[in-house]
């Protein structure tokens, strides 16, 4: 079908009927429960079938789109990071600098030079953006402004870079293709927030990080690890030609690294005192709200993938 790899068809498949069972229960559920304020749900429902048709396009279609339509993502979780933090005046013009390295990460990216996505940011990036602040003259909250921004970029661009750069590896299992990789991180990162949320509600009792987010228990993070771990090692292999050790091994990364990935941004959450990101998302938020998790987990598993699962160029 229209060239796609059945192993992605079948995905796509069920990622859509899912969808669409989600939204027949909560049409039912408005019309059993009307006195009960539905709204978050349909919203957060909507913006699922908007996210996943967007998603699926782009990888669709060809690799090209597909690295494109990461580039925008990291600008929009970018540009939504220097929405929420504080910067000084000054910085604006250490900003563009900032926003020019996403074209110029994704053009390595789309090159498939793989080691100069790795050392772009963290080396030049991270030596040039003082250079420039300090062409300003102003010296007053130099090393706060240095750091926000780095780590700005590092999150939003270098992190979430690491999705195209799984498109540029060889496939090892034709049957899914160079999707294949990039769907799996993608489900494994989204299921195991659903799973920690599942298990923590029903079984959660001890708290691991109460003053950041008084919500995860290791309960959750247990029975999320041990609910990824096991559909990692039966779906990895469809989709990425791992074996199921490996796979298993990759699912259990990734639900641990998903976790630290939330905190982290829950932490800047805290600190900032919001609730939400941002607007972007009805129902969700803000993009960074349903990014926290993958911004640990691309990068964990490109190099997981690329250096031990066979993925090697």
């Amino acid at each position: 079908m229209l060239g796609i790899p059945p192993h992605v068809q079948w995905v796509v498949g069920c990622v859509v009927v899912l969808l669409a069972v989600a939204s027949v229960i909560s049409i039912a559920m408005v019309k059993l429960q009307p006195q009960h304020d539905h709204t978050e749900l349909r919203q957060r429902i909507r913006s699922w079938w908007w996210m996943i048709a967007l998603l699926f396009m782009a990888l669709l279609f060809n690799r090209t789109v597909a690295i494109v339509f990461f580039a925008v993502l990291s600008y929009l979780a970018l540009k939504e990071f220097f929405s929420i933090v504080p910067t000084r005046l000054m910085d604006r013009r250490v900003l563009f600098w900032a926003y020019l390295a996403i074209p110029v990460q994704y053009l390595w990216v789309g090159m498939g030079w793989l080691a100069m996505i790795s050392i772009f940011i963290p080396v030049y990036v991270f030596l040039f953006l003082p250079v420039r602040m300090l062409l300003i003259g102003e010296t007053r909250g130099f090393i706060r402004s240095a750091g926000v921004i780095h780590w700005m970029v590092m999150l939003a661009v270098y992190c979430l870079s690491h999705l195209g750069a799984l498109l540029m590896l060889p496939a090892t299992n034709a049957q899914a293709g160079y999707v294949g990789p990039v769907l799996f991180v993608l489900l494994m990162t989204q299921l195991n927030d659903v799973a920690q949320y599942i298990w923590g509600k029903s079984l959660g009792r001890h708290k691991i990080v109460p003053k950041v987010s008084p919500g995860k228990t290791w309960e959750g993070m247990v029975g999320g690890c041990i609910t990824i771990v096991i559909v990692s090692a039966l779906l990895g292999p469809w989709l990425t030609g791992l074996s199921a050790a490996m796979s298993a091994l990759a699912g259990g990364l990734m639900a641990v690294c998903g976790f630290f990935g939330d905190v982290v941004i829950s932490s800047v959450k805290r600190d900032l005192q919001i609730k939400d990101t941002g607007r972007l998302i009805p129902g969700h938020g803000g993009l960074l709200d349903r990014l926290d998790s993958l911004i640990y987990t691309a990068p964990i598993f490109f190099h997981f993938y690329h250096y031990l699962g066979g993925g090697m160029a």
